[in-house]
């Protein structure tokens, strides 16, 4: 007999504590992990990138996956994600194609038109922050920007669906107490985990909520997954662009 979805009300909501550690976690480990690595990136002849590209790999979704499935086993007595990652109700697959293109729209024009925001903010919030801080992907040979951004490419898509099974999928219902707030509160989060980037936080907010909001409403962790995905190739595709444009 097929199982029937799991939703907020058949779970445990975790405590104001549990949560802020959750979303911010991932992030801070990823920081620690650049911090730590990008001497030994550039000693290699790499841009400072590997390093966060390396901490995708080795450490930001490995983290994800190990909690979602440590509460797998928890809960089911087996690695399994049954029960953890909520959301996955089904929807007509024209809804796909209506959705996914209107939350992708959005997200670019929110990027395009916060661009001068985000140097605005480097400029004049951010300069404390060390040179080598600043990733740049200028003054290397061909071969070594060929397999950075396929690497780019591959580690960005690959955390999207990490990120939308860990924080819309896992810790966004368990802030059901919040009601509608609880899109809200997890874009926050999620944005302000991105320590290496703080300048990009207002973008990913506005540019996210809406997605929050839409796998919250359809129940459909599956919105979130497709829209981030196809969002974060989008980015690889520019950074080629830009790289060997």
């Amino acid at each position: 007999m097929k199982s029937q979805p799991v939703s907020e009300q058949d779970i445990k909501p975790h405590s104001v504590l549990q949560l802020i550690l959750l979303h911010l976690l991932p992030g801070a480990l990823l920081l620690g992990f650049f911090v730590l690595t990008v001497p030994i990136v550039e000693n290699l002849g790499y841009p400072r990138r590997f390093a966060t590209l390396l901490g995708i790999f080795l450490v930001l979704i490995p983290f994800q996956l190990g909690i979602l499935f440590y509460e797998g086993k928890r809960r089911n007595g087996k690695y399994s994600l049954e029960g953890v990652v909520v959301y996955r109700e089904r929807i007509p697959r024209w809804q796909y194609l209506l959705w996914i293109p209107l939350l992708l729209i959005w997200s670019i024009l929110v990027f395009l038109i916060l661009s001068p925001v985000q140097d605005f903010l480097i400029k004049t919030v951010f300069p404390w922050l060390p040179e080598w801080f600043i990733v740049s992907d200028s003054g290397y040979s061909k071969n070594i920007l060929i397999v950075m951004v396929v690497t780019y490419g591959i580690a960005n898509v690959s955390a999207a669906i990490v990120e939308e099974l860990y924080f819309r999928g896992y810790l966004m219902p368990r802030l059901s107490r919040l009601r509608g707030w609880a899109p809200l509160v997890n874009t926050v989060l999620f944005a302000l985990q991105h320590f290496l980037t703080p300048w990009q936080q207002p973008s990913i907010i506005l540019g996210i909520l809406p997605q929050a909001y839409l796998v919250s409403k359809k129940r459909n962790i599956y919105l979130g997954i497709l829209a981030h995905s196809l969002l974060n190739l989008l980015s690889s595709i520019l950074l080629m662009m830009s790289v060997f444009g």
